[in-house]
């Protein structure tokens, strides 16, 4: 995509900058003429004109508002200099001067010149005039898109241009989302196809989906393969402090939008301004949000047959909090999931973003996408570009496959920090604290190849971490293995009390982690005997795909909630003790593998797949689900 050219400079600057010009050379010429002018007489102190005219050596006075000009007598009758001194408050000095004889008189008023007239009159009108056009022009386009126009439409206008042109060719990892488009396309290019049989296609798509899965570069897309003007703004930059300026906006883009049909209309974060108008967010008719919002639903309800060719596209990561009158038939008529990739989807995106750099012969490409599962395109790219930067500060020429791993677990558990030295006691805790960890996921099912353990520090308070990662995308988990997953969570507080018999801080986020699984096992996926298959969690997610924060409970009764309360802690304790019999009956191999931990600080490989593969199960009837 390539933007429009820039317009000519505005004919209002350039007024502004003449008349600033004019107004500048008369101010100049005030200051320069009055010293390039002949001067006045000579100067003198006002005492020494008193003196003076005392002495009798004065002849006439003159006496004027600011000045008093007086001639001294000269020898054989001749007439004397002339000076000039600044008058003061004096009532006397009339009296002086007839008591002296000097003839004396008033100065008559200064006639007005043309140029005095000049300078008082118009030049003042100049420069308010000339500093009006350069705020009018303050906006870079003239009179219509400066201050008066502030309910003009923020839209940034692309249009085909080979240099830079997205297609569905630099889209990966979203196939059903591109299928979906593909009609739009198809009608942009060949509308004739589908009116002809009474079809009409939609008006409105919506694009939903977790951030940084592509939303925007799909609806680029969409744009670069019809080939068709894209005008793009985000929700936010219709929303002003002044009531009615965020419709008038949306009146002007439409109005842009309608005059380049066909055309494709993209509003990014759409939730901006679409929010329910029944959940609180506005506040009275006059709300500038809910003025926008329904200035938007007009829009897109007055679209007549002629304008049919301009399609609204619009992304967010919120549906949840759209107005429903948003989603109707007839406004955003079809809802397109653009949802993370699967295996596949992030080799393909994989591939797209590394042919920006040099990979090495030993880069494997699908090994990279089987260790990010639940990476979107935003996080794959950024994994590329974390990858080169490594590759470059170690002085390599292409980027190796162990650049990539490196990567992956900044991503995941941030950067080294070897600057953060822990005593040999904590180092010795936080090796078991891990170890405890390995061994208990290893044998819990459903979870994920244990990968590497570390003691080197990692991100913000990481002291160690253990990494598994999953073999392959899982979108469904039962009950037996979500108990797994707080047994390993609680795998390194339970081989703290194994061998030193009392436990730490450590633990902390892995109990908080347990406690907030437990608790949705209960109230969420109704996984309890003892409360039965209901639900008491609020239903409407937080966030999209639950990527928010856990949901509030619904209002229950002193019971139930007493008995939430005693289902959690009865998973959790089951969970606990299943990885303390774990750890205790495997205590030589716990302390083995710790204490090469101890000596290398980092276990990976096979050598690690080796160790743990001798991890005795034990007898699962007791903590198995009653």
């Amino acid at each position: 995509m390539a933007i429009k050219q820039q317009p000519k400079q505005p004919r209002g600057r350039i007024i502004a900058k003449v008349l600033l010009g004019v107004s500048g050379l008369f101010l100049l010429l005030n200051l320069v003429l009055p010293i390039l002018l002949p001067s006045g007489p000579a100067g003198v102190p006002y005492s020494l004109f008193i003196h003076q005219v005392k002495s009798g050596d004065v002849s006439r006075v003159s006496v004027g508002q600011n000045q008093i000009r007086y001639q001294l007598k000269g020898e054989n009758g001749e007439q004397g200099a002339v000076f000039a001194t600044t008058p003061i408050f004096d009532l006397e000095l009339p009296k002086l001067l007839e008591e002296k004889g000097i003839e004396f008189a008033a100065t008559p008023p200064p006639k007005n010149n043309w140029f005095s007239t000049v300078i008082n009159w118009v030049v003042p009108p100049l420069i308010f005039v000339a500093i009006w056009q350069f705020f009018i022009s303050r906006g870079g386009g003239g009179g219509a898109q400066g201050v008066l126009s502030i309910g003009k439409s923020k839209a940034k206008v692309y249009v085909e241009g080979e240099s830079e042109k997205i297609t569905f060719v630099d889209v990966a990892g979203v196939e059903e989302a591109k299928t979906e488009l593909v009609e739009i396309v198809d009608f942009l290019k060949t509308p004739g196809r589908f009116t002809e049989i009474g079809a009409r296609i939609p008006k409105g798509v919506l694009l939903v989906g977790p951030p940084g899965t592509g939303k925007t570069l799909l609806a680029k897309a969409v744009a670069g393969e019809a080939g068709v003007p894209f005008f793009s703004i985000s929700g936010s930059e219709f929303v002003e402090m002044f009531v009615g300026v965020g419709s008038s906006r949306v009146r002007d883009l439409f109005d842009q939008a309608k005059k380049q049909a066909p055309c494709i209309v993209f509003i990014d974060e759409l939730d901006a301004i679409g929010k329910s108008r029944s959940s609180g967010g506005f506040y009275g008719g006059n709300d500038e949000r809910e003025q926008t919002l329904n200035q938007l639903l007009t829009e897109m309800d007055g679209f007549a047959a002629g304008d049919a060719t301009v399609i609204v596209l619009a992304a967010t990561n919120r549906p949840e909090t759209l107005d429903p009158a948003l989603l109707r038939p007839g406004r955003f008529d079809r809802q397109v999931l653009v949802d993370r990739p699967d295996l596949s989807g992030r080799e393909a995106i994989l591939k797209i973003h590394s042919l920006k750099v040099k990979l090495g012969d030993d880069v494997n490409l699908k090994a990279i996408a089987t260790r990010t599962p639940g990476f979107a395109g935003a996080d794959l790219a950024n994994l590329v570009n974390e990858a080169a930067l490594l590759a470059a500060r170690n002085q390599r020429q292409t980027v190796a496959q162990e650049d990539f791993a490196e990567a992956i677990e900044r991503v995941v558990a941030g950067l080294e920090k070897k600057s953060r030295v822990l005593s040999d006691t904590e180092k010795k805790i936080v090796a078991y604290h891990e170890v405890g960890h390995a061994m208990v996921g290893a044998l819990m099912p459903g979870s994920g190849r244990v990968e590497k353990i570390s003691i080197i520090p990692r991100g913000m308070a990481a002291l160690g971490y253990t990494l598994q990662l999953p073999t392959e995308d899982r979108f469904l988990m039962n009950e037996e293995e979500l108990r797994g997953q707080i047994a390993t969570l609680l795998g390194g507080r339970s081989a703290e009390e194994v061998i030193f018999g009392s436990i730490t801080t450590g633990a902390s986020n892995d109990l908080q982690r347990a406690t907030d699984l437990a608790e949705r096992m209960v109230t969420s996926y109704g996984m309890s005997k003892v409360l039965g298959p209901l639900a008491y969690q609020q239903g409407q997610q937080a966030m999209f795909l639950g990527n928010g924060s856990p949901n509030p409970r619904r209002m229950v009764s002193e019971d139930t909630a007493s008995s939430i309360d005693s289902e959690v802690k009865e998973i959790v304790e089951k969970a606990h003790e299943h990885a303390l019999e774990i750890l205790k009956q495997n205590r030589d191999l716990l302390e083995e593998i710790s204490t090469q931990l101890l000596e290398t600080e980092v276990i990976e490989g096979e050598k690690l797949y080796s160790m743990l593969s001798r991890v005795q199960p034990v007898d699962k009837a007791a903590y198995s689900v009653a």
